[in-house]
This record gives structure tokens, sequence and C-alpha cells, in this order.
């Protein structure tokens, strides 16, 4: 089961059916689609509201977008799965909830197969991000901002760093610990709602006019595929657009009451193992299960040239998505380090993380991650470079350079174009990466090295070698 982390729709809402909405005390499945803001505007003592502001939601696998209070979510793709169009259908009456009586559960334990060789040591979630982020922060600082502070987060494959990053950075003070079992003190608290998120590549659904969803299939192909095809028409597209965009997809976000999630895993489906494929499909058929619309910009990363696209449109002037919001900030772990240091350097829009040292280099449309060094001469175009987790003292790299060993970071006149530096890396001087023979996927551990989609993606704690040409 494909697993990864995505983040809740601080403002959601539960729709309206024939005339009525949902009660607090009523069983049934809330919806498949809600989703949820990178921006982060908290929402106060409720889940629901009519706050004019813009949201952005995300999953590690999965997708990226901005919703308004009241808006049903889903997405719309294209036939040939390379235009993406969202779509806002009318506004539903809000539904209120106390953020104390919901619980969030964050599935992270997928081995992450798309977006090797990124996660062949550690899990999704736990990938770096935006020069100084892990992907498992942005739903986390969500879920703290948006009053929502039981959060869970579910591991399973090389989860060591994600568990560490998550125990150092975040500690509600409420009595659990990272670690705890849930399902146990969940009975005792006050919890009456849970939201899962998890990304799919992607479940499609067919809706009626009225949201309720009539049938849905996780990844169908062929004809399955065919027959998920829907008039979109009634979405308020106009007959071309709706020939463009015949699916509606889930982006992976549940909600559920918990008697009703618990009485579906352990009593109505209790050999099932996977939400989209096995449980989804079959409560569409017994209960109300309702999808609501997603609205505005949204992006998937669940693939190697979708997450470098993704982080190098953060250097784009102005771009789609952004981190800066000082009334909700996004949390990841303390590191206490100093400025970064620049001399007589070449930067054009660039993201330089805290704690580098850049030292008469070229730096353009790049993401450069903490600790990063970039020595004389280097150049970077179009390259995500992750960082380091610690750093080497002055003397420390003298010393290695004298005996022809290669320090972390980027050596003296490198070319590097259209590639993705992992943590650690240790690359010589006078290297090229540029992949010029256009290769579209390689594998050379050997040599430090991957190549997917054409990006060339050096290994973690990798070392190339002075003079080496890719």
């Amino acid at each position: 089961m494909e697993l990864s982390c995505v983040q809740l729709k601080a403002n959601s809402c539960v729709g309206q059916a024939k005339g009525r909405v949902f009660s607090s005390g009523e069983s049934g499945i809330w919806g498949d689609g809600l989703g949820a803001g990178l921006v982060n505007k908290p929402c106060g003592a409720k889940l629901g509201g009519r706050r004019r502001r813009r949201r952005m939601s995300f999953s590690c696998r999965a997708c990226v977008g901005v919703s308004r209070a009241g808006t049903a979510l889903s997405v719309l793709t294209s036939d040939a799965e390379q235009e993406t169009r969202v779509i806002e259908a009318p506004t539903l009456r809000d539904w209120k909830a106390d953020p104390k009586s919901v619980a969030s559960i964050i599935l992270g334990g997928g081995p992450g197969k798309q977006l090797f060789p990124l996660t062949s040591t550690r899990a999704t979630p736990a990938v770096p991000v935006g020069g100084c982020y892990r992907l498992i922060d942005i739903p986390m600082s969500n879920c703290i901002n948006s009053g929502i502070n039981k959060i869970f987060i579910m591991t399973q494959f090389n989860s060591a760093s994600l568990n560490r990053h998550i125990f150092r950075t975040y500690n509600f003070g409420n009595g659990i610990n990272f670690g705890d079992g849930f399902v146990e003190d969940n009975k005792n608290k006050n919890i009456e709602h849970i939201l899962i998120f998890r990304a799919s590549d992607y479940g499609l659904m067919r809706i009626d006019k009225s949201g309720r969803i009539v049938h849905f299939s996780e990844k169908p192909t062929d004809a399955n595929l065919e027959a998920m095809k829907v008039d979109t028409t009634f979405l308020r597209l106009s007959h071309q657009d709706a020939l463009k965009n015949p699916y509606i997809a889930s982006m992976g976000v549940y909600v559920f009451k918990r008697d009703v999630l618990l009485k579906l895993l352990k009593w109505k489906y209790p050999k099932s193992n996977d939400f989209g494929s096995e449980i989804l499909p079959s409560a569409v058929q017994d209960y109300n299960v309702r999808a609501y619309l997603f609205n505005d910009y949204w992006e998937d990363i669940g693939t190697i040239r979708s997450f470098f696209d993704a982080n190098l449109s953060l250097t784009d002037q102005p771009p789609k998505f952004q981190f800066y919001d000082p009334s909700t900030p996004f949390y990841t772990s303390p590191r206490f380090l100093p400025p970064t240091k620049i001399e007589k350097c070449r930067v054009k829009d660039a993201i330089i993380s805290h704690g580098c040292f850049l030292r008469e280099c070229g730096v353009d449309r790049s993401i450069v991650g903490v600790r990063s060094r970039i020595d004389y001469g280097a150049e970077l175009k179009d390259t995500m470079m992750m960082g380091a987790d610690l750093y080497e003292t002055e003397a420390e790299i003298a010393s290695m350079l004298a005996e022809g060993r290669v320090p972390m970071g980027v050596g003296q006149n490198t070319k590097i174009r259209n590639c993705i530096i992992d943590m650690n890396a240790r690359i010589g001087k006078n290297v090229i990466i540029a992949n010029k023979d256009g290769v579209e996927e390689a594998d050379r551990p050997e040599d430090g090295f991957y190549i997917r989609s054409g990006i060339t993606i050096v290994l973690k704690n990798a070392t190339v070698r002075d003079g080496t040409i890719v």
C-alpha cells in the first residue's frame, strides 16, 4: 500500500444532503477529498467558517492547493493526465465543530517507490523540501495553526529519520508522547471526529449533482479508466473544458466519525488494508459518502519530476505558493544556525537557507539547503541542493583536500544543471553534471547518482570525484 502524508483543511465543511446537514450525533462518512491549507489560516474554535482567506493544501505524494471556506473539494484531471483544472462548486452550508474533538491521522509509512532514490533511506514525509523543511512539517504546521493538536503519524518504512525529526520538533504537552498508541487513548478522550490523510495516484470518482459519490475506483486503468469519465459540465465547466477534464480525482483526505471509522475497520471490513482500493469503494455502496470540490492551485509531487518542478517553482516571481505568513508559521526542527555568508557571488531567483557558505559562485533558479558549501567558480542552475546535517571545519576541509579526499558541498569550478543533490553529498572540483546526452533513466549508484526523468540525483552521503562528467 503506497502511503505518505497529506494535510487537513481547517475550514472544511459538510455538504447539504436533501435539505439537511449531518448532525453531530448522526452516523455516516462525511466525505473524501477534504483538502488542507499550506497557508494555514487558523480557524479558531471551528472547522467550518466563512473567512474569505486563501488556503493551500498539500500532500507528500499528493497535492498542493488553495481553497476557501464553504467550498467543496476535489480536482478535475485531463484524459491525458497532463493538465489539471480546479473548479469551484456552489457554496454549501458550513458545519462547525470544536477542534478539540478532532483527531488527525497522517499515514506516512509507505515505501515511497515513486520518489526513489530520495526515499531509499528515509520515509517520504522526511524528504527535505523548500530548503529547510521536511514534507511532514506542512501537515503538522497546518494542524497546529488550526488548533488541532491531537495528531497521530503512522510510520512503517525507513522511519528512523522521520521519527527523530518529529520527536525533536513537536511537543504538544497533552500527555501523549510520540510513539504512544492512540486507539486506546482515544477511547478515554473527547474525540468525536477523525481525519485521515493519504495520497492517491489517483483515485477517481463519479458523483451525482448533489455531491454524493456513486462510484469510487482507486487508480483505474484501461476500460475501468474509461468508465470513470463524467460529464463535468454540471460543475460549471464549459463544454470545451469538460471534454478536456472528464475525471474527478480524489485527494486522499477522509473525514470520519470515530465510531463509524472503528465500525468500518473492525466489523464491516476487518480484512481490508487500503482505504482507496478496498474500504471506500465498499463504503460508497452502504453509506452516504460525499465529495467536496477543491478549487484553485493544486500540484502533484509524487514523482521525481513533479517534486523537482514544485520545489523550483518556489523561486518564481511571484511564486504560486509561499512559505511566508507570520500569522501562520511553518514549524521545523530548531537548528540554531548562523546567517548565510555570501562572498562575491552571483545569485538570481534563488532560495538560500541559513548556515550556508557561498564563495565567488553562481546560483541561478536554485534552492540551497541548510549548511551548504559552494566553493569558488562553482555554478548551480535549476538545481535543488538539500544541504548537510553537520559542518566540516576549515581545518578539516583543508586536510581532506590535501589528502585528495572530497569535503561536503560543491567543489571549485564545478558546473551543475538540472540536478537534485541529496543531503551530505560530496561533489569534487571541476565536475560537470549536466546530462548533455539527455538520458532519461539511468542507475549509477556505484558512481553516486541516478537519473530519473532526465534529472540527475546525487545520492545522500555520495561522493562524486574530481573531474567527473555526467
